[in-house]
């Protein structure tokens, strides 16, 4: 290389590297653009980004780089999985939920989850999303509006202690069954707001495929579905699905995640084509109403503030039917993790299903715990819940239908307010029902 060509490469090269250490996205401060009890004080918006209430900052401070474990509680979150049952042994796995996947300067998020048992039990999944709007903030930080994005997820399972109980809301529970079901997914799916990012207007599609494999069931002293319900059985099994679902409403809430006011009204209609040439669809309306209330155990949050500890009371209802035919485990149902949390996963199952649920939120660590300047639990709080419901074979029979509901109480861990942990005790006539989920559950 000539002289000169040597000396003004060298030239360029130490200019770049001025250049990059005086951008201050390139050094790493752990409370840079944060208070340390954990505040973050929210900077002017762009000008030229519309809807500005729609757009959450992230602080340089918590963009902390490094793989998965160097940013562990950070933008990265690892829960290790630990269970014992009698019908399904000793077992374990993680669930990786990753705000910050792939160091995109929150760009993209993924939650993983693995797991097995001695006896065979095990789930794979992943599931990804892209942030469609995101940009740099001038101060090192990120704005990003979050309603828009695409989605991706693929997985398989073996569950062995599937539970069907037969249709309608007045079966018992020593009707329950059990199967053992094989489940293969994978899907894709956009969500956009219309007419601009962050407008009320919200509608997404998707397009998953599905397979069913179902075996006899594990659960000690109860019959096997194939035994009890025998056409339902033939018919389920070994079914591929393609499902195409959509929703599209008015959503006014100030956040998806975790709402502090605003209203959802929306309709859906997911439609399924099956192995045999089935044609069957859930159609629907669902509505949420959240809104802020004093604080309880706390002063709530300060003028400028990104997500403040804030208060609330929730209340969600949904209404679905059945058009056409779809298999037993893909008919409107209720129990579990989102639904009449007393009672065990699909308790109750039929073409129609009506659903309400009322939830008390209230921070009782607004600030969290602080364990070093970056590992630090945003929020802690509890959710005292109401849930009521009930299915029927039409959506016009539902108020005919036996009436079920269940109460309960909650603890909420807040990292971001993208990444909310619950676990959840609901108690029902049926007993009482632990869970572990992530997010709210509406």
């Amino acid at each position: 290389m000539p002289r000169n060509a040597a000396l003004a490469a060298v030239l360029l090269l130490a200019a770049a590297r001025a250049i990059a250490q005086d951008d201050p996205r390139n050094e790493y401060e752990p409370l840079r653009g944060m208070d340390r009890n954990g505040r973050i004080t929210r900077p002017a918006v762009p000008a030229d980004l519309p809807n500005h209430p729609r757009w959450r900052y992230t602080p340089p401070g918590r963009i902390k780089p490094g793989n998965v474990l160097e940013r562990f509680l950070v933008s990265s979150f690892v829960s290790p999985i630990i269970f014992r049952e009698q019908d399904i042994g000793f077992g374990g796995g993680f669930a990786l939920t990753d705000v910050d996947f792939r160091n995109q300067r929150y760009r993209e998020f993924a939650n993983i989850l693995v797991t097995y048992s001695a006896e065979g039990q095990q789930a794979y999944r992943i599931n990804w999303s892209r942030w469609l709007h995101v940009r740099d903030a001038n101060e090192g930080g990120v704005w990003r509006e979050e309603r828009n994005r695409v989605f991706a997820h693929a997985g398989y399972s073996k569950t062995l202690t599937r539970r069907f109980y037969g249709f309608g809301s007045r079966t018992l529970r020593s009707d329950e069954t059990s199967y053992t079901e094989e489940l293969t997914h994978a899907g894709l799916g956009v969500r956009v707001s219309l007419p601009d990012p962050g407008s009320d207007w919200l509608v997404r599609t998707d397009i998953e495929l599905a397979r069913h494999g179902l075996a006899r069931g594990a659960v000690l002293g109860r019959p096997s579905t194939d035994d009890v319900f025998a056409g339902e059985f033939r018919d389920g099994d070994g079914v591929d699905q393609v499902w195409w679902e959509n929703s599209a409403g008015f959503d006014s809430r100030d956040s998806l995640h975790q709402a502090y006011r605003g209203s959802r009204l929306a309709g859906l209609a997911n439609v399924a084509l099956g192995t045999s040439g089935q044609l069957g669809a859930i159609v629907g309306l669902d509505a949420q109403h959240t809104i802020s209330l004093p604080p309880l155990l706390h002063r709530g949050g300060l003028t400028g503030e990104e997500n403040p500890p804030t208060d609330v009371l929730a209340v969600g209802a949904f209404v679905h039917d059945t058009v056409g035919d779809l298999p037993y485990y893909s008919l409107p149902n209720l129990g579990g993790t989102h639904t009449l949390r007393g009672y065990i996963q699909n308790r109750f199952t039929d073409r129609a299903a009506a659903a309400f649920t009322a939830e008390y939120r209230l921070a009782i660590v607004p600030r969290g715990i602080t364990f070093t300047d970056t590992i630090r639990i945003e929020r802690i709080g509890l959710a005292f819940f109401y849930d009521g419901g009930t299915v029927a074979s039409g959506v016009e029979k539902l108020l005919d239908a036996r009436y079920h509901d269940s109460y309960g109480i909650g603890l909420r861990f807040a990292f971001a307010r993208e990444a909310l942990f619950r676990a959840d005790i609901g108690y029902s006539d049926e007993g009482s029902i632990f869970t572990l989920a992530f997010g709210n559950s509406f």
